[in-house]
């Protein structure tokens, strides 16, 4: 998702994550077990709706950028 400054996680000690936004991440820790696929399902109508796409582009467009994310890499 693009972010903005008020758009991203925190670490431990409090300082803002470089990597992943504040619903996925809080406090040094993700916020949610969820597998990538179900990501994926998650993202997917709400990609849609913001963007004006239909769920089958943002569902490709999904599961090609979802694999090169640093959460789905490690």
């Amino acid at each position: 998702m693009p972010m903005g400054e008020d758009d991203f996680g925190t670490e431990k000690d409090g300082s803002k994550s470089q990597d992943y936004c504040k619903y996925c991440y809080q406090n040094g820790e993700f916020t949610s077990d969820i597998t990538m696929e179900e990501m994926i399902d998650f993202c997917v109508p709400k990609t849609a709706e913001a963007t004006g796409m239909s769920e089958e582009e943002a569902r490709k467009m999904s599961e090609e950028m979802f694999p090169k994310l640093k959460r789905w890499m490690e």
